[in-house]
């Protein structure tokens, strides 16, 4: 059995501090070997141009490239930090327009930038409605992956939330 590291902690976010046009960039964090192994293992894709180094070689890109879903998984993931939700249930709505602008290697070093586009108290007073434009960039700034995504979190008594957005959690 595999034993999780733990997740860093992320304090509850105030979600009354939350605004249009307010922006995160997370930490950079490096793909591996392993990583690339498991997407191949998760998806069942295992193209020559992700799996066979001597063949992705011989290729335009030079080099073996993860899978474009795999960005998306980490865009997603990663972006879960901002707004830091805390102990409130959160859940994903959609995403639009994604688009795949970059390669994905080995070895890249990539951060995610977030920038809230939309807030929205649902009629009833007690989700809140966050749309956010997303950007995987690489190390040299370049965007490898870009899109726009919303979610829904249900306010909490405990966080104050009923207090900055007149709901009823």
């Amino acid at each position: 059995m595999i034993t999780p590291a733990p997740a860093p902690e992320y304090p509850p976010e105030d979600l009354g501090k939350v605004v249009i046009g307010g922006r995160w960039r997370s930490p950079g964090r490096t793909l591996t070997e392993a990583e690339l192994g498991l997407a191949c293992m998760l998806s069942t894709d295992w193209h020559p141009l992700h799996a066979d180094a001597a063949f992705a070689a011989t290729t335009p890109l030079g080099q073996r490239v993860f899978q474009g879903g795999y960005g998306v998984l980490l865009a997603l993931g990663i972006a879960t930090r901002y707004p830091s939700v805390g102990s409130r249930n959160a859940l994903a709505l959609g995403m639009e327009s994604w688009r795949f602008a970059a390669p994905l290697f080995v070895g890249d070093t990539v951060h995610v930038e977030v920038e809230i586009t939309g807030l929205r108290l649902t009629s009833d007073g007690v989700r809140l409605a966050v749309n956010k434009q997303l950007r995987l960039v690489k190390q040299d700034g370049q965007v490898a992956q870009e899109g726009r995504v919303s979610s829904l979190i249900t306010l909490s008594a405990e966080y104050g939330d009923h207090d900055i957005f007149g709901g009823r959690p």
